[in-house]
């Protein structure tokens, strides 16, 4: 059994050691007037992809509005790199008179990669840059 209440930023869960009862656990855990309750081990998700967007909605759900904001995190983290090497190219082109058309189509298709339609996790998780 684990402890499972909602915080300002998300699910807090308490894995009690079982030096204490799961009652006096919550007791000395849980802020003091924050309701909780307890949950069967395998009602937390294996899937931790979005573990900072979970909320506690009569079980562990995830709120897709942050999951959408981690992803954009990560998609911006992962386009980082991709932009600044076609800054290079970029550069080398103009240097060497070369077309320049592609390395552009590039550099906006690495910035539109934030602006996100998916609708289900799945296609959140499949999305990089």
């Amino acid at each position: 059994m684990k402890i499972i209440y909602q915080t300002e930023t998300g699910v807090a869960i308490i894995h009690p050691t079982g030096e204490l009862s799961i009652e006096e656990c919550a007791e000395q855990s849980v802020p003091a007037g924050v309701p909780f309750r307890f949950i069967n081990d395998d009602e937390v998700p294996s899937d931790r992809t979005f573990r900072n967007a979970w909320k506690d909605d009569n079980g562990i759900k995830v709120d897709m509005p942050k999951a959408i904001e981690i992803t954009k995190t990560r998609l911006r983290a992962e386009r980082k790199p991709l932009l600044e090497a076609q800054d290079v190219l970029f550069q080398r082109a103009l240097e060497s008179g070369a077309d320049t058309s592609e390395i552009v189509k590039e550099k906006q298709r690495l910035r539109d990669i934030t602006k996100i339609t998916a609708t289900e996790l799945n296609e959140l998780k499949e999305l990089s840059a």
